[in-house]
C-alpha cells in the first residue's frame, strides 16, 4: 500500500478514519468530504495510536500502523483463531488469547499477537485439559471457557518472565554454544541515514563483523542476518532468526532527526505499553544500554518498549541499538572512527555476557573488559 500523510483524500484515507473513529480516536466523520480528508485532526489521531501501539510517531499511516490499526479492530470471540503456516493471523484477539493462556500456564509464548505453532499448540493442551474438541481453533466453545474463566482468582503474575529467566539459568552463564543473529541494519541500494557520504548500513555492516569477531573468540555462535549487498525486511530477518534457533537478536541501527542536535544511544525491545513485553529483551536492553553509555559517553536516550516486526516477530529477545545520530556532526564523527566502533562491539559484548551472568561474578557497569571476557570463558571450560 501507499504511505498516507496529511493531504491525502480518498477510499483508502476514509477507511483509516472509519478505523480510528471505532477506535473511539477520533470523531466519527459529518460528510462526504471529511469521510475521505486526512486533516490535522486525523494525523493527531494517528500519532496517539502510533504512540499506544509502540509504533514510530510520524502521524504517517505505512504499512506498519495500517497493520497495527487493522489488528486493532479484532477482539476475541469475533472470528475463529487457527495457525496458518502460509498467512498466520494477527490481531488483539490472538493477543488476548496468548495473555489468557499464558495467565492459566499454558505457554504460549510471547503475547505479540501472531497465531503460531507454540500458540496452537498452548490451545491444544487448553482444550485438552478442559474437555472441549481438541482441535486447535478459537472458536464459539473455546471463548465460552475461557471467559468462565475469566475471574481475577485465575489472573495475575509474569508467567512469560520466569519462563524466561528458566531458559537463561538453564542455559549457564558461559557464552560458548550461546546462538546469536547480528542484524545490521539496511543493506544493499539501501544505505539508511546518508549523511555527508557517511552511510548507516556501511557502518553498522561494519560494526557488526567486528562484534561478530568478538563473539566468535568466546566460543559464541554468531549469525549475520544479513550481506553486505542485501535489505531483507525485518520480517524476513526475524524468520531468520527463528528459523536458526537464535537465543538472541542485536539488530543494529544508527538514527536521524531533522534536528541537528538531537544525540546520543537508544535500546528498543518488544513491548506493546500495556503490560505485554519481553522480559528479556527489556533486560537486555537496559544492560547494553548501561554499558554504552558508560563506556562511550553518548547522551543517554533510554531504553523504549517498540513493537516493529523485528522485535516482534522473534521467538527469543531481540533489541535494536540506535547507536548515535548521523545528523548530529559530534555522533556521526564518533561513529566514523573505527576505534570508537571497537568500543561499542566490547559494550554490547559485555552486556551480553552479563544477562547470561544473572549477576552472579558481575563487575560494575563499563569495567568489564573483552579480556575479562575470555578470562572467564576459559575459566569456566576448565
Amino acid at each position: 500500500m501507499r504511505v498516507l500523510r496529511r493531504g491525502d483524500g480518498g477510499p483508502a484515507v476514509a477507511e483509516v478514519r472509519s478505523t480510528l473513529a471505532a477506535l473511539g480516536l477520533m470523531p466519527p466523520a459529518n460528510g462526504v468530504l471529511d469521510q475521505g480528508a486526512f486533516d490535522p485532526v486525523m494525523e493527531h489521531a494517528i500519532r496517539t495510536f502510533q504512540q499506544q501501539r509502540g509504533l514510530i510517531t510520524d502521524g504517517l499511516v505505512g504499512p506498519a500502523t495500517y497493520r497495527a490499526l487493522r489488528d486493532a479492530t479484532h477482539q476475541l470471540g469475533g472470528r475463529p483463531l487457527a495457525f496458518m503456516v502460509s498467512a498466520p493471523i494477527t490481531g488483539d484477539d490472538v493477543a488476548t488469547l496468548q495473555e489468557r493462556m499464558l495467565e492459566l500456564g499454558y505457554d504460549a509464548g510471547r503475547p505479540n499477537g501472531v497465531f503460531g505453532a507454540q500458540t496452537e499448540s498452548a490451545l491444544r493442551n487448553f482444550q485438552r485439559d478442559y474437555g472441549l474438541t481438541v482441535d486447535g481453533i478459537c472458536g464459539p466453545e473455546t471463548v465460552r471457557a475461557l471467559r468462565q474463566l475469566a475471574s481475577p482468582r485465575a489472573r495475575g503474575g509474569r508467567p512469560v518472565l520466569m519462563r524466561e529467566q528458566e531458559v537463561v539459568r538453564k542455559s549457564g552463564p558461559r557464552l560458548r554454544g550461546k546462538r546469536i543473529v547480528i542484524d545490521p541494519g539496511h543493506g544493499g541500494a539501501d544505505t539508511g541515514v546518508s549523511v555527508d557520504g557517511v552511510n548507516e548500513s556501511e557502518l553498522m555492516w561494519d560494526l557488526a563483523t567486528r562484534l561478530e569477531g568478538r563473539m566468535v573468540a568466546t566460543g559464541m555462535e554468531s549469525l549475520l542476518s544479513r550481506g553486505p549487498d542485501q535489505c531483507p525486511d525485518d520480517g524476513d530477518r526475524a524468520n531468520f532468526a527463528n528459523e536458526a534457533g537464535a537465543d538472541l537478536v542485536l539488530s543494529l541501527h544508527a538514527d536521524r532527526n531533522v534536528s541537528p542536535l538531537a544525540q546520543g544511544v537508544a535500546c528498543f525491545h518488544f513491548g506493546t505499553g500495556n503490560g505485554a513485553t519481553s522480559t528479556l529483551g527489556e533486560a537486555m536492553a537496559g544492560l547494553i544500554q548501561r554499558e554504552l553509555v558508560m563506556r562511550t559517553g553518548l547522551h543517554n536516550c533510554g531504553a523504549h518498549p517498540k513493537t516493529w516486526d523485528i522485535l516482534r516477530l522473534t521467538r527469543c529477545p531481540a533489541v535494536r541499538i540506535e547507536i548515535g545520530y548521523l545528523t548530529n556532526d559530534d555522533d556521526r564523527a564518533r561513529l566514523s572512527d573505527p576505534a570508537f566502533r571497537d568500543v561499542v562491539a566490547e559494550g554490547i559484548l559485555v552486556a551480553v555476557k552479563r544477562l547470561y551472568l544473572l549477576g552472579e561474578n558481575d563487575q560494575p557497569t563499563g569495567s568489564f573488559t573483552f579480556a575479562d571476557v575470555l578470562a572467564h570463558e576459559l575459566a569456566k571450560a576448565e
